[in-house]
């Protein structure tokens, strides 16, 4: 019997699923956390320690606004560690620390950390799959960087998680085509280049 933690950056996950979308994500367009949460159980055996905790970094013009997500969050049964957002500050060593908690106890089995920050985690994640924890990166694949790729973790893509999307994600990713090929729509007016082009030409 190993204990299974969940550490979710949800400002990383945020941040990224923005410059997916092109724009601020909405409650419909972020991942559902209680379906994540079956997840992580039935990944685990019935006798299997479970704890799932989201990390957050609150700046003062949201604090109202998050505070029903985190009281949903506790009912949901995650833990909430939450941090005033001062300057550049961040949650990723607040992260780490649990882990380092856990792993000191002697029971923790396996790890998932829901972050696409490689430069952050991929060498500390490197060195608790070292003293054998399974380690579990839950990210976008084309964001995540050299995680994507490491042999000494396992990647899931989140959008490979049935149902924690309401929609499919507008991503540009080449690495996972349909063997039958995918259409990519434009973002921008075709032709724009050559418009402006023209009106500096016109101008001169």
């Amino acid at each position: 019997m190993g204990r299974h933690v969940l550490v979710w950056d949800a400002p990383n996950v945020d941040m990224t699923l923005a410059t997916i979308i092109e724009g601020k994500p909405t409650a419909k367009d972020r991942p559902d956390l209680a379906v994540l949460g079956d997840w992580l159980v039935d990944h685990a055996d019935p006798d299997d320690p479970v704890e799932a905790c989201v990390f957050i970094n609150v700046a003062p013009h949201v604090a109202g606004v998050l505070r029903g997500w985190v009281l949903w969050l506790l009912e949901e049964g995650f833990r909430v560690f939450a941090k005033p957002k001062r300057g550049d500050s961040d949650v990723d060593q607040d992260m780490l620390d649990p882990l380092a908690v856990r792993q000191a106890d002697g029971d923790l089995d396996a790890v998932y950390v829901g972050s696409n920050d490689a430069r952050a985690f991929q060498e500390p994640l490197q060195e608790l799959a070292a003293r054998g924890v399974a380690v579990t990166v839950l990210g976008f694949g084309e964001y995540a960087g050299g995680m994507a790729t490491d042999p000494q973790l396992r990647f899931v893509d989140l959008e490979a998680i049935d149902g924690l999307f309401d929609e499919p994600l507008p991503r540009l990713t080449l690495e996972s085509l349909p063997a039958d090929g995918r259409w990519f729509e434009p973002r921008g007016r075709l032709g724009g280049h050559d418009s402006a082009l023209r009106t500096r030409e016109i101008e001169a």
